[in-house]
């Protein structure tokens, strides 16, 4: 989901979108520097009653077609062709109505509105449409000075020039748009596959763990089915760690139900709790509490620790699968310990046993032979929720592991 959110938010922030604007202003903009220009010299022209012809068609036009800059897809080949048509049609009348234009090396009748022409054409299609267009308003430029100045072609070039650069820079922004949602939807696909694969290590294998166990200790046709189980564990096992996981979404709302409830949060309550009217939030004690038992001892605040469900959810199961690891490898005898403290800024859930601890390379060696309890389901849980989870262990001394949830995170996920 939040991958997902990440991709929305890229094509919301297209590169594009603000060029387009801009674009549009320029129109408006330069539409009406040309109309003022033509205000103050109108006594220089020798027929003024062709520029005025000219920018009227030109100002109406700029306000009526200002839907089709607004952005990519309304900006069709169609209308990119008419308009500069009409930019090319008023470089060519300018001598028609003010011949000193031609001769003094003048303003043309549209002036710097020419330009927005050119960069639609940039912006719409690149660095190769750019340069088609700007090359017609050079000639045309070209034409209507009958013997081009210098200065004539250093405009031209400019123009030229600059139009090709936008019309790069766009290509290459799109190039990396494409980039970036390509690597948000290759990481939420790693994502979900994690989350399978942890949901299916704290389900599945643990339960073709014990009857490998179990048969094995029974003998006789139930050693066979262990065996089988364990074959079956072995295989599961090795297609988790080869991120091969088909990626499906499993519904929380049937688990969480029980503990779920609506609360109203107080105006003047922080919200990066999670809070807000109506919020949906879940006290972790109730999740926790079910652990409790003669060996697993539960100490808790005495108010509600309230969490987003999909982030008390994610802790809860970090807490199990910490849990099923001090089963698994403290010995039967082994207790534990679960401690919840609950501070302004975060949540902090701390499991701690008297078992042997862990031997040192231990976890990389568990990794590496697809055993990912304490990577996908302690750490991998943590981190999709914005946590962290740390595993402290000296041999002959026990294991601590803490997880820390922020409480802004928290509330977000």
């Amino acid at each position: 989901m939040m991958a997902r959110a990440q991709r929305e938010r890229v094509v919301r922030m297209s590169v594009e979108q603000p060029l387009w604007r801009a674009l549009t202003g320029y129109r408006v903009m330069t539409m009406v520097y040309a109309v003022l220009l033509f205000v103050f010299t109108r006594e220089k022209f020798e027929r003024p009653e062709v520029a005025v012809a000219f920018l009227a068609v030109m100002s109406v036009w700029t306000l009526a077609t200002l839907p089709k800059v607004a952005n990519a897809a309304s900006c069709t080949k169609r209308f990119l062709v008419a308009d500069l048509a009409l930019a090319l049609t008023g470089i060519l009348l300018t001598p028609l109505a003010d011949f000193q234009a031609q001769q003094i090396d003048g303003p043309t009748l549209p002036s710097i509105w020419t330009a927005g022409s050119v960069l639609a054409f940039a912006i719409k299609g690149g660095w190769r449409w750019a340069a088609f267009a700007s090359s017609f308003v050079a000639a045309a430029n070209i034409v209507e000075r009958g013997e081009p100045s210098r200065d004539t072609f250093h405009n031209v070039l400019l123009v030229w020039v600059a139009s090709i650069a936008i019309g790069y820079v766009v290509e290459v922004a799109r190039a990396s748009e494409r980039t970036l949602a390509r690597a948000l939807e290759i990481e939420a696909a790693t994502r979900e596959r994690e989350r399978l694969a942890r949901d299916i290590h704290d389900s599945v294998l643990q339960v073709l763990a014990m009857v490998q166990r179990r048969g094995t200790a029974l003998g006789g046709e139930a050693a066979e089915l262990g065996r089988m189980a364990g074959e079956q564990e072995v295989a599961l096992r090795t297609l988790v760690s080869s991120g091969l996981v088909p990626s499906t979404r499993v519904s929380q709302d049937a688990a969480l139900g029980a503990v779920v409830r609506t609360v109203e949060v107080d105006d003047d309550e922080d919200e990066d709790d999670g809070g807000g009217p109506g919020a949906r939030v879940c006290d972790l004690r109730s999740l926790l509490a079910p652990h409790a038992g003669s060996k697993v001892s539960f100490a808790e605040p005495g108010a509600p620790v309230l969490l987003a469900p999909a982030a008390a959810m994610e802790l809860a199961a970090a807490v199990s699968a910490a849990l099923d690891n001090v089963r698994r490898h403290a010995g039967e005898g082994a207790q534990a310990w679960i401690l919840v403290e609950e501070w302004p800024q975060e949540v902090i859930v701390t499991v701690r046993d008297d078992g042997p601890g862990i031997p040192e390379g231990r976890l990389a060696q568990a990794e590496g032979e697809g055993r990912l309890g304490v990577a996908l389901s302690i750490r991998g849980r943590l981190r999709d929720i914005g946590g962290t989870a740390e595993l402290i262990s000296v041999p002959g001394q026990g294991t601590e592991v803490e997880l820390k949830v922020p409480r802004g995170k928290a509330g977000q996920a």
